[in-house]
């Protein structure tokens, strides 16, 4: 496909892509080929924290990028032992695995926890996971998700991830068994359709690990880093599980990931795990950064403020069109159509002039909206404007 000078046709042709490239961004909004600007509530899928190009990133990279680049994962370098330091502060778990996306800190956190099971329970090697989750793109993590349809997909898969029911702590119960190691949950299913494990689920979840002698790893690769108006979703139900994984937001834009772990459960030995940008400087520079911003309890607060703004005027839109509901914490929501014409919806409120909306659809009923963290109240309102005249539109065909 050729878009203006664009040959597209040079890249793998891995998903349905519209025809426009996306040439510049600038907080809340995108700028494609032609000039067309795009309120964009998808921020690459929550990773763009701060919204885009933000100056702080920028200047940051442009600073660690004069001072130090890669000295190889071999060596020590200060900004990821800035960045862990930092980490480990704020989490109370005491270890860090930099990396640079979330299914390999996910593939980190299943190594981690097998390790630790060939340590301390015989051998036991079994993640009860959960139906409708989401952990990466990996062999084993495709493996550990719940996705529907995954189950065909380049087989053999990974053995040893029995799938339990998200809020059903008899169905986790149920499959416990002499080789279960772990128990890894999402505190919000979020390409499920934003469906979230309720907090006293957690908390249930907690005690059986303890119980049973389990390691509990929660998947924050998606609600971490403020993305709900905590710091980390966890917090919310008061739960410390002895594995985290953190992604997309960390970075705010950039590759960046991160394995935290308990000193209990921090089991590696030399030659376990590593990777050739495991902390690297110029992406942990960048994590700092975003943490220094996200992680001050006026931001949040900030984050909590504008989730509120944003699911009282989706509830307009709910009561204006007669739809299913909205849902969510923070600024990860998700609309329920209550039909399958989300996908419509997607295109239409793209195909907007002179200013296109962009939405997410991870179910053909449902709109899952994931807007920068620091998004202005401007912003949700212009976005309400844009959705409420392409439903308008859409459902009344």
């Amino acid at each position: 496909m050729k878009i203006g000078p664009f040959e597209t046709d040079v890249l793998m042709d891995i998903a349905v892509r519209p025809p426009m490239v996306f040439v510049e961004g600038k907080g809340s909004w995108l700028i494609d080929q032609r000039g067309k600007r795009y309120l964009d509530f998808i921020q690459g899928w929550a990773v763009n924290c701060l919204g885009h190009c933000p100056p702080e990133i920028a200047e940051t990279i442009a600073t660690q990028a004069r001072r130090l680049i890669s000295p190889s994962a071999a060596f020590f370098n200060d900004a990821a032992i800035g960045l862990a330091q930092r980490l480990t502060g704020l989490s109370g778990l005491e270890r860090v695995f930099l990396a640079s996306s979330g299914a390999e800190a996910n593939e980190g956190a299943i190594k981690l926890a097998r390790k630790w099971g060939s340590l301390n329970r015989d051998g036991a090697w079994q993640i009860v996971t959960f139906v409708d989750a989401f952990h990466g793109r990996t062999l084993a993590t495709m493996s550990a998700s719940g996705k529907a349809g995954w189950d065909r997909l380049f087989e053999p898969k990974v053995p040893g991830f029995p799938k339990a029911t998200l809020n059903d702590l008899d169905s986790v119960r149920g499959l416990i068994g002499r080789e279960t190691v772990a128990i890894m949950v999402e505190p919000i299913q979020g390409e499920s359709g934003v469906v979230m494990a309720e907090d006293e689920f957690l908390r249930a979840l907690r005690r059986l690990c303890d119980e049973h002698g389990l390691l509990l790893i929660f998947d924050e690769v998606q609600t971490g880093v403020g993305r709900t108006g905590r710091l980390f979703a966890a917090e919310h139900a008061q739960v410390r599980p002895d594995i985290m994984t953190l992604g997309k937001g960390l970075g705010g834009g950039v590759p960046l990931s991160a394995l935290l772990a308990s000193e209990r459960a921090s089991c590696f030995e030399h030659g376990d795990q590593g990777g050739t940008y495991c902390g690297n400087p110029l992406m942990a520079a960048v994590g700092s950064a975003v943490l220094d911003r996200v992680s001050q309890p006026a931001f949040l607060e900030g984050v909590c403020t504008r989730g509120q703004q944003l699911a009282r005027r989706l509830d307009e839109l709910v009561a204006r069109h007669r739809l299913a509901g909205e849902r969510g914490r923070g600024l990860l929501r998700a609309l329920d159509l209550g039909r399958p014409c989300a996908a419509r919806v997607v295109d239409c409120a793209r195909d907007l002039a002179p200013e296109g909306l962009l939405v997410n659809a991870p179910r053909p009923h449902l709109l899952r909206l994931m807007p920068a963290l620091n998004i202005e109240s401007d912003a949700i309102d212009r976005m309400v404007e844009l959705l409420d005249g392409v439903l308008t539109t859409t459902l009344n065909q």
